[in-house]
C-alpha cells in the first residue's frame, strides 16, 4: 500500500517507519529541509530505542523516502496520515493550524487530479479534539467538490522508549471511519500487528477521537490517586510502598500507572488532561474529576519542592547552595523534556538562588536548548553531584537505581537526597548517614 505521513516528528516517524517495516511503501512529508535532510542521511531526530536501525533497514530497502514535495507524497497515495503537531495553551485548546494547513494541501491536490482517481483516505492521527475529522473532511470538501475522498481517524497509543514495541505489538487499534469500506481497508493494513491476538476496534469517527482522550485522562488520575494516597501515607506515618502493594495485588486495580512520584510530565497527559477539561466547558459539562487530577499533579512538583526548602531551614537557606540532578527528561528511555517535572524543580530553585548541577543519559542537549547556561550540564552521573549540598532524582533511569553510594557520599558537599521516584531503601541510606526523602513515606535523618 502507498502510504504518506504529513510530519516527521514522534508519532509520524515511528508510525512511518513500522509501516514501512511490513512492507508498506512509505514517504515521510516535512516542511524543515534541515529535518529531511538528516533524515536522508539516516540521521533520527529523535530519541527512541531501536527506531534508527529500523528507518536505515526500510530506507535501504527501498521503501521508506522523505520529501520535502508535497505533490509528489499526496498524489501517489492511498492513505495520508496526518502526524502534525496540535501544541495546546494552559488551557488545553489546541492549535490546529498545521492539521488545516494539512488539509487544504491535501485538497489541492486531490483537485489537481481530477476526476478519476482512486478515493483516497485522509487519516488524522494527530490527537485532536473530538470533531476535528469532521472538521478536514468539511476543508477539503469544500475545496474539491463532488470528487471522491473518505477521512478516518486512527489515535495513537505510544509511549515514549517503548515506541517501537508498543506499534508492532499494540493492546489494540481504534479505527473511526466514514464507511464500512474504510473499516475492511485499516483491517488489511494493521492485520500483520494484530495477530497476536489483540483486537482492531472499528467504529465511529468521534468515538474514536475521544478514546484518546478517555484513556489518557484515565491513566493521569490513576498517578494523581496514587500521589495523593502518598501524601497521605506521609502525613499518617504509613508507607506508600506498603499500602501500593497491598493495594495494586487486587486484581481489579492491578499495578499500572500507581507509582508515587513527582507526577505525571511529557506531552500528552498534561494536554489531554487539559483538552477534556476544555471540551467540558464548551459543552457545558463540569469535568470535576478530570480538574482535580490537573490540579492533584500541579501541586505535586511543589509539596515535593518544599521538603528542599524545609531541609535547608527555609527559603533563604537555599541561597547560596548547590543542588544536583539526576535526571532531566520526564520519563526514562526518551530525550523529550517538555512539562518535564525536574524542569519545573530547576527553575524553582534558580529562582531562590541555588546553582544548579544537570545529568541526563540522552536529554542534555534539549535541557541546554531550553535552560541555556542556568544549569550546569555534565556527562557523569558522579560530576554532576561533586561538590553538591543536595542531590534530586527525577527520572528514574536504571543506572540510577544502584549508584556507589561511598563514591556519591564523597563527591557532595552534604549527603542529601531528595528522591523523586523512591528508588532506594530507607533504611539503606540511613545505614549509609545519608537524609533521605521521598515520596508517601517518613524521611530518614541520621541523629
Amino acid at each position: 500500500m502507498q502510504l504518506t505521513m504529513v510530519g516527521t516528528g514522534y508519532v509520524g516517524l515511528v508510525t512511518g517507519v513500522c509501516f514501512a517495516n511490513t512492507g508498506n511503501d512509505v514517504t515521510c512529508l516535512d516542511v524543515d529541509p534541515e529535518k529531511i535532510a538528516k533524515l536522508e542521511q539516516d540521521i533520527c531526530p529523535i530519541y527512541e530505542p531501536g527506531l534508527t536501525d529500523l528507518m536505515i533497514k526500510n530506507r535501504q530497502a527501498g521503501r521508506l523516502k522523505y520529501t520535502l514535495d508535497k505533490t509528489e507524497a499526496y498524489a501517489n497515495a492511498d492513505m495520508i496520515f496526518i502526524c502534525v503537531g496540535t501544541p495546546s495553551d494552559d488551557k488545553g485548546h489546541s492549535d490546529l493550524s498545521y492539521v488545516d494547513q494539512a488539509a487544504d494541501d491535501i485538497a489541492k491536490v486531490i483537485k489537481d487530479l481530477g476526476p478519476g482517481q482512486r478515493s483516497k483516505i485522509i487519516v488524522v492521527k494527530s490527537t485532536v479534539p473530538v470533531g476535528t475529522t469532521f472538521r478536514v473532511r468539511d476543508r477539503i470538501r469544500a475545496i474539491v467538490g463532488s470528487l471522491p475522498f473518505h477521512v478516518a481517524d486512527n489515535p495513537e497509543f505510544l509511549k515514549e522508549g517503548d515506541a517501537i514495541i508498543d506499534f508492532n505489538k499494540p493492546d489494540r487499534v481504534v479505527v473511526g471511519v466514514d464507511s464500512e469500506e474504510v473499516g475492511e481497508v485499516f483491517k488489511d493494513l494493521y492485520d500483520p500487528f494484530v495477530r497476536n491476538g489483540h483486537p482492531i476496534f472499528i467504529m465511529d469517527i468521534l468515538s474514536a477521537e475521544m478514546v484518546k482522550y478517555a484513556s489518557n485522562n484515565f491513566l493521569a488520575t490513576k498517578i494523581s490517586f496514587i500521589n495523593e494516597m502518598a501524601n497521605l501515607c506521609e502525613a499518617y506515618g504509613a508507607n506508600i510502598n506498603r499500602v501500593r502493594e497491598g493495594m495494586c495485588s487486587d486484581s481489579r486495580i492491578g499495578h499500572a500507572f500507581l507509582y508515587p512520584g513527582l507526577g505525571y510530565g511529557g506531552s500528552c497527559f498534561p494536554k489531554d488532561t487539559l483538552a477534556c477539561i476544555m471540551m467540558g466547558d464548551k459543552a457545558g459539562v463540569n469535568m470535576q474529576v478530570s480538574n482535580a487530577v490537573h490540579g492533584t499533579n500541579e501541586r505535586q512538583r511543589n509539596l515535593f519542592f518544599n521538603k528542599i526548602i524545609n531541609h535547608f531551614g527555609g527559603e533563604s537557606g537555599l541561597q547560596g547552595k548547590t543542588i544536583a540532578f539526576w535526571g532531566l527528561a520526564f520519563k526514562p528511555r526518551t530525550d523529550d523534556i517538555r512539562k518535564a517535572p525536574a524542569l519545573t524543580l530547576v527553575r524553582k530553585a534558580l529562582g531562590y538562588g541555588v546553582t544548579c548541577k544537570g545529568y541526563d543519559p540522552v536529554a542534555a542537549d534539549n535541557v541546554t536548548k531550553e535552560l541555556g547556561d542556568t544549569i550546569q550540564i555534565h556527562d557523569n552521573m558522579y560530576e554532576c553531584a561533586k561538590g553538591a549540598d543536595a542531590l534530586v532524582i527525577s527520572t528514574d533511569w536504571a543506572e540510577f537505581k544502584s549508584p556507589d553510594f561511598n563514591k556519591l557520599a564523597k563527591a557532595m558537599n552534604t549527603k542529601v537526597i531528595f528522591d523523586g521516584r523512591n528508588l532506594y531503601r530507607r533504611q539503606h541510606l540511613d545505614e549509609l548517614g545519608f537524609h533521605y526523602y521521598s515520596v508517601g513515606r517518613a524521611p530518614v535523618k541520621p541523629v
